[in-house]
C-alpha cells in the first residue's frame, strides 16, 4: 500500500499517526471480485498531509469494461469540509451502449449505484457529494465510419464513520465499477472468491 507521509510527528512507523496504519490495514483486506484487478498506485500530493491510493479494471472476457480509482486522505488536524479526518474519493467510467446514455435519468441512477453500494456493504459515512457525467462521442468526415462511443463518469467522495474499516468502502467502490460495468450482483449467500490480482492482502 502506498502511503505518502508530509509530517515527522506521529506515533506509528515513520512518525505514521496509528490511525492512518489501521485505515491503511483496513484497505489492504478489502476482497474483491475475480473480474476486478486491482493494484496500488502512487497517492496524490499536497491534498493531505497522508494519503494512499488504489487503482482498478473490471474485466470480462478480456475486455475492460470499467475503470477506478480509489484515494483515502486524512488530516488528524480535520477539515470542515469532511467532518472527520479521513476522506474517500472516488472515481469509477465504465463504457455504456447508446440507449442508456440516452437515459435522462441516468445521472440519477448512477448516483444511487454508490449508495446503495456503500449501503450493502456497510460503509457507514457522512457527507457524500460528487458528480456523474454521460460522454457520448461521434465521428464525421474522414472518421464517419468509426462507430460512436458512450461512457459514463463517476466522482464522488464521502467520510468514513470507522476509518478503521476502510475495507467495506473499498469493497462498495469495487461492487460500483462492477455495476457501471453491467455485471449483475454476485447471489445472496455466494461468496466472493478474489482473483490472483483482486486481492490485495496478499500482495500489498
Amino acid at each position: 500500500m502506498v502511503a505518502r507521509q508530509e509530517s515527522s510527528q506521529g506515533s506509528g512507523p515513520a512518525g505514521t499517526p496509528r490511525e492512518f496504519t489501521a485505515a491503511v490495514d483496513s484497505l489492504r483486506a478489502a476482497v474483491f471480485r475475480p473480474e476486478v484487478l486491482c493494484e496500488e498506485m502512487p497517492a496524490p500530493q499536497r491534498i493531505a498531509p497522508y494519503a494512499t491510493a488504489l487503482s482498478a479494471d473490471v474485466t470480462v472476457d478480456d475486455e475492460e469494461v470499467a475503470t477506478g480509482r480509489l484515494v483515502v486522505l486524512h488530516d488528524p488536524a480535520g477539515h470542515d469540509a469532511w467532518e472527520g479526518t479521513f476522506r474517500c474519493v472516488a472515481y469509477c467510467r465504465a463504457e455504456i451502449d447508446d440507449e442508456l446514455a440516452a437515459d435522462p435519468v441516468l445521472a440519477e441512477v448512477g448516483w444511487t449505484w454508490l449508495v446503495e453500494a456503500l449501503a450493502a456493504h456497510g460503509a457507514e459515512h457522512v457527507a457524500a457529494s460528487g458528480t456523474v457525467t454521460r460522454v457520448t462521442t461521434e465521428s464525421f468526415g474522414a472518421m464517419a465510419d468509426e462507430t460512436g462511443s458512450a461512457q459514463l463518469e463517476i466522482r464522488a467522495s464521502w467520510t468514513p464513520t470507522d476509518p478503521a474499516d476502510l475495507a467495506a468502502h473499498a469493497e462498495a467502490w469495487g461492487e460500483l465499477m462492477c455495476t457501471a460495468g453491467g455485471l449483475q450482483p454476485v447471489p445472496e449467500g455466494v461468496s466472493v472468491m478474489p482473483s490472483r490480482r483482486g486481492q490485495r492482502g496478499g500482495s500489498a
